[in-house]
């Protein structure tokens, strides 16, 4: 049997589904696999995201390859997926989480609270902006596209004296962090389901979702669906100033969350403890604790 992966073709793209292939035939060592690389709608313009549709255009031409049997499984960063999936797709497997954290990266390595005032620091994340802005309100903040290579080659090239980029990318295309600061969760959370590579399919595939089994880490699954949760409850986006991570500490799972305004100046922030077992319900009540303070509001301002 062979199974065709529909990934972008960023270096850091080729690179998770590469790994995917690898698990694969690690786990089914019959089975035959081939990369179906494409150029996203996303990938297609240098136009901020929030003007062309957010971070969902990146997904939607493999998810096309799917519906049109191009392809048998799409390979993505799962910070990036839309947290509402329409129906005719899941994500069935994520691999273990990689580091989930956001990276600083300057052309001296100094720390955010070195960095003179009026400083300028390059992200398009809602998220980042809101939370540097919340923190650092002299920072300047300026938008910033492309893939890992072309942000970093920007660094040096234009006025600009920092770039945050999450520090999975970072590790998993071996880029050195010699000049890096990495952010504590204390001072920036990060987004939903931030360094696990997902893997998609379509619902009714089952024949593929047995083999996505194979490949699959459960506990994983379950710590990344909560976060996407907790961001479809709140109805946000990829582009919303939401923040959470859910993290196993032995038998219990510590759960943090923050949403904030736009411009960071607001901020609404959580930490409870949960478990597997109550994990569902205790995102459902969270969530819900979040909107009675007006959590769905906030992003939008």
């Amino acid at each position: 049997m062979k199974i065709r992966i529909a990934t972008r073709k960023s270096e850091l793209a080729l690179f998770q589904a590469n790994l995917v292939a690898e698990k694969l035939i690690e786990k089914n060592n019959s089975l035959q696999v081939e990369l179906v690389p494409m150029s996203s709608d996303g990938d297609e313009t240098d136009a901020p995201l929030h003007q062309i549709g957010g971070k969902g255009l990146f997904i939607n031409t493999l998810e096309s390859a799917l519906l049109k049997e191009k392809a048998d499984i799409a390979v993505h960063s799962l910070k990036d997926v839309p947290a509402k999936l329409d129906e005719d797709f899941c994500i069935a497997a994520v691999l273990k989480r990689a580091s989930a954290g956001d990276m600083l990266l300057t052309n001296n390595g100094c720390s955010i609270k070195d960095l003179a005032i009026n400083s300028t620091i390059a992200t398009s994340s809602p998220r980042r902006y809101a939370q540097i802005k919340n923190l650092y309100p002299e920072i300047k903040i300026v938008p910033i596209r492309g893939n890992i290579a072309t942000r970093i080659s920007k660094l040096d090239q234009q006025n600009i004296d920092g770039l945050v980029v999450a520090k999975a990318a970072l590790e998993r295309l071996n880029i050195s962090n010699d000049n890096c600061y990495e952010f504590s969760f204390e001072e920036m959370l990060p987004a939903a389901s931030q360094g696990y590579i997902g893997v998609e399919c379509l619902t009714s595939n089952k024949k593929i979702l047995d083999i996505l089994k194979t490949i699959n880490s459960p506990e994983d699954l379950i710590l990344a669906q909560a976060e996407r949760d907790f961001v479809l409850k709140l109805n946000g986006s990829c582009l919303s100033p939401i923040a959470i991570y859910c993290r196993q500490n032995l038998d219990k799972v510590l759960i943090s969350a923050r949403v904030l305004s736009q411009n960071g100046d607001k901020q609404i922030h959580k930490e409870i403890t949960s478990s597997f077992e109550s994990m569902q319900q205790d995102i459902r009540d969270l969530s819900q604790e979040f909107i009675s303070m007006g959590a769905d509001k906030l992003i939008l301002t």
